[in-house]
């Protein structure tokens, strides 16, 4: 964690339990000397949800968006289903290739500099796999999550409720297992369900013996993490001011919260004289 304006944003979560710092084992975790690691007791999506209902705004998810036109100053959007709106300003976090398949005007103003930044921006790609049990199995291994530095197939496994800290007889355990990015990437086009397969046979091979899951879920990662941000865009990239425009996100960062954080902080900065 950077002792900077960011530490507030922490001290925040840290005061409401959204997060709590890291206590569990982890073998084989590179730590760096002044890193501070923490956990999300409730899923990373408890963090969103914090900011989202303290924003008061009014939210609407699965609308996938097709276009963006500029009509009467005022940026029409168009999604998949249900008419066109239109809105005063536009954020877009969206991965950089996503942003760069967008129809209509915003075609028109991204610059060919700005175009070649967005190209540049390059993801891994992973799947994630989830298992879990019934209340009172118990995972014998003694860590919380183990680096696999070994497996051609599997990068992480993870206890996911011992690394949260939220033990309970009255909940079974889950493990989700992280793929390498070279198995990602070989296997990107293939049926969830033959990933899986896949998952589960060199799983059985590091930890035999599991018990059988009571459910299951398989979910790709196409754009999992950044391995190369847009270049001299520092947290965000402006494609018009009036109205505004902005691409913001780990694209223009890295991914961690901390790259989330510093993105954020720069499309305000870039918003706020036009707003």
């Amino acid at each position: 964690m950077q002792k900077s304006i960011e530490s507030k944003f922490y001290e925040e979560l840290l005061a409401h339990g959204i997060l709590e710092p890291l206590t569990s084992p982890i073998e084989g975790m590179k730590v760096q000397e002044g890193d501070s690691n923490f956990v999300a007791p409730q899923g990373i999506s408890s963090i969103v949800k914090h900011y989202l209902k303290k924003s008061g705004a009014e939210i609407f998810f699965k609308q996938c968006v097709t276009q963006i036109n500029l009509r009467n100053n005022k940026w029409e959007v168009s999604k998949e289903t249900g008419a066109p709106e239109q809105f005063d300003l536009v954020v877009l976090t969206t991965p950089a290739p996503q942003i760069l398949e967008l129809q209509g005007d915003i075609v028109n103003f991204i610059s060919e500099l700005q175009r070649q930044q967005l190209a540049s921006v390059s993801y891994s790609s992973r799947y994630a796999l989830g298992l879990f049990y019934e209340a009172g199995m118990k995972i014998d291994v003694p860590w919380a999550g183990q680096y696999i530095s070994s497996n051609p197939c599997i990068r992480f496994i993870s206890v996911d409720n011992k690394k949260r800290n939220i033990e309970s007889s009255e909940f079974g355990p889950s493990l989700v297992i992280h793929t390498t990015v070279p198995f990602g990437v070989t296997h990107l086009e293939r049926s969830e369900e033959d990933v899986q397969e896949l998952i589960s046979q060199q799983l059985e091979a590091i930890l035999p013996g599991l018990p059988q899951p009571v459910a299951t879920k398989c979910q790709k990662w196409r754009y999992s993490q950044v391995t190369n941000s847009a270049a001299n865009c520092p947290g965000q990239m402006t494609l018009h001011l009036h109205p505004s425009l902005v691409c913001g996100g780990d694209g223009f960062t890295h991914s961690n919260f901390d790259g989330c954080i510093a993105s954020a902080l720069s499309v305000m900065e870039a918003l706020k004289n036009h707003i």
